[in-house]
């Protein structure tokens, strides 16, 4: 069957029929569901023993360690592959210390020596899309102008990377880097050697958003993501990432912690700094998460927990789309390993009508163009699928408008 073959009378009955069951499902965020919430309950009472007393003899209801109590800087030291003295860990999410990273570039400057960024005539960034949405709110944030770049199976275009870096006003890079936000590629050894590697500014910097670094569907089946840091050592460019994670869907969202790896000198200038703007970060919550998932190996033991609850999310959504869409020759699909999304590319024009026809059939998806700058796509055609948060009967009725919105917008522009 092709799209020739896509009855428009029955596809527009079918979805005048969707539209009359009054839905209101969403499938806008990538956000767990409330029994992967359910999964960290435990991690409440971690504390019910009364011992707030750090592994270096802090009392951790108190002032001090600015950069983190020793437990949890050794937990992602662990978890990102840098020396425990390279983290400085925070609390609520990585997305909040990347905009404090790049806050502290425009004030300061990346380190001592280096013009404040906010001195220069313009600072651009290289985007790879589709992209993380708020990367780009952050970007938008500091004016820094937007450099979008084709991903591929193996990460970003990186000809074309390696061109736009030889521009002395490029200066960085903000990615997802492991089963990317929304593709789900993960990027091989030769694009990572040649970010490390390659020309660009003294003071460029790689914001590598390593949030999905644990989430695994597969045990047996997983990706795999070559060490930045070290591959930047190698070729002289130590300072060149700054590394970010967070539990945030590990344990709570909003209530977890983070980090932020890198250089000695990295991480000596921005502890400096942030040692006077909040003193400390809630290590109550650090002890806690740390006696509740002490090593990588605890993390990897409950991130499977939360793997069963997600992956038959998954496999539902693509073996919906395989079954409805598969040789119709209107869409085409990513089917990822991990994270938290799945990327639908539909024809090009299409992908404003599909999200229109699914929330008017109460089905809300990510915005059409939210994962390029400022919105846009220039092929109007890359779908978010967030499938985690609805239960699965849910999920089941918003693949099926999903599903058949897609064939309507092709029906009627055949």
């Amino acid at each position: 069957m092709t799209v020739s073959k896509l009855n428009l009378d029955e596809v527009r009955k079918k979805y005048e029929g969707l539209k009359k069951l009054g839905l209101k499902l969403d499938m806008s965020r990538g956000k767990p569901e409330t029994a992967q919430l359910d999964l960290s309950i435990p991690m409440l009472h971690a504390l019910d023993d009364n011992n707030f007393i750090s592994e270096n003899g802090m009392d951790v209801r108190n002032y001090g360690e600015y950069k983190g109590i020793p437990e949890v800087r050794r937990l992602f030291a662990e978890i990102l592959g840098v020396p425990a003295e390279q983290v400085l860990a925070g609390g609520s999410s990585s997305i909040n210390m990347i905009s404090d990273a790049l806050k502290r570039c425009f004030i300061n400057g990346p380190m001592p020596g280096f013009t404040p960024w906010s001195k220069l005539g313009k600072v651009k960034f290289i985007c790879p899309v589709p992209g993380y949405d708020w990367h780009f709110h952050i970007c938008d944030t500091y004016g820094i102008e937007m450099l979008p770049v084709e991903t591929r199976e193996d990460g970003p275009d990186m000809d074309e990377v390696e061109r736009l870096a030889k521009d002395p006003e490029v200066r960085g890079m903000i990615c997802v880097p492991m089963y990317s936000n929304p593709t789900g590629f993960t990027y091989s050894d030769e694009t990572v050697e040649r970010l490390a590697a390659m020309a660009a500014a003294p003071d460029f910097r790689l914001i590598w958003d390593n949030a999905y670094c644990m989430h695994h569907l597969y045990d047996d089946e997983r990706d795999s993501l070559a060490n930045i840091y070290d591959a930047c050592v190698r070729h002289g460019n130590a300072d060149r990432v700054l590394l970010f994670t967070s539990t945030s869907k590990i344990t709570f969202a909003g209530g977890g912690v983070c980090a932020m790896a890198a250089s000695p000198a990295n991480i000596q200038c921005a502890g400096d700094l942030i040692r006077y703007q909040l003193v400390c970060y809630d290590k109550v919550n650090q002890l806690r998460h740390t006696r509740f998932l002490p090593d990588k190996e605890a993390v990897e033991k409950h991130m499977r927990k939360h793997a069963d609850i997600v992956r038959p999310k998954f496999e539902l959504v693509l073996r919906e789309l395989e079954r409805e869409l598969g040789g119709l020759g209107i869409a085409r699909w990513g089917k990822p390993k991990g994270g938290y999304f799945i990327c639908f590319e539909a024809q090009k024009g299409s992908a404003k009508k599909i999200i229109r026809l699914c929330e008017e059939a109460g089905v809300k998806l990510t915005p059409a163009g939210a994962t390029y700058p400022h919105g846009s796509d220039p092929q109007d055609s890359i779908i978010r699928i967030a499938p985690t948060y609805p239960p699965l009967e849910e999920l089941r009725q918003a693949v099926e408008v999903f599903t058949t919105a897609v064939k309507l917008a092709a029906a009627e522009r055949a």
